[in-house]
């Protein structure tokens, strides 16, 4: 296969200087606010997003200094296959998140529901559209047993 490069369109400024207190999603911790500085020739694509409310973040995992196929899930500490987790040690280390979009000024998309480090490289923002992005009849495989009768898994869990 032909290699793949990538060129960051922007970076995140989040409150997060480490994991360590990083909720596993940031819809764990709403009120949290971060921004997207876009580069300046990007900026131009934020127009109409924000009549959304969600958008979803694709970036690069820049701390993620290895690869796995195996890995243990904050959740629990029963090991899966690096594609049935969200860690962040994965191939091509990229990530994604769900967040809420707060505001847009200029180059800058402000979100809360924020999940990501501070400095993390942006390649990509989509719009989170209810009608394309929300199925019926989802099973979360080893997930579901942390959510059994709650919205929210067992706090001594969550980082």
């Amino acid at each position: 296969m032909k290699e793949i490069s990538m060129i960051p369109i922007g970076i995140i400024h989040s409150p997060y200087k480490q994991v360590k207190g990083m909720p596993i999603q940031g819809k764990f911790k709403p009120g949290v606010k971060a921004y997207v500085e876009l580069k300046s020739e990007y900026a131009t694509g934020l127009k109409d997003l924000g009549d959304f409310s969600h958008a979803i973040l694709v970036y690069y995992f820049h701390e993620s200094l290895k690869e796995e196929l195996v890995g243990k899930p904050f959740l629990e500490n029963n090991k899966h296959g690096i594609f049935a987790i969200r860690s962040p040690h994965r191939p091509n280390h990229i990530g994604l998140s769900v967040v809420k979009i707060e505001s847009i000024e200029k180059n800058q998309l402000h979100f809360s529901e924020v999940d990501v480090l501070d400095g993390t490289p942006v390649l990509d923002i989509k719009p989170y559209v209810k009608h394309f992005d929300v199925r019926d009849n989802v099973i979360s495989g080893w997930i579901d047993k942390h959510f059994q009768n709650t919205d929210m898994p067992n706090k001594t869990l969550l980082k």
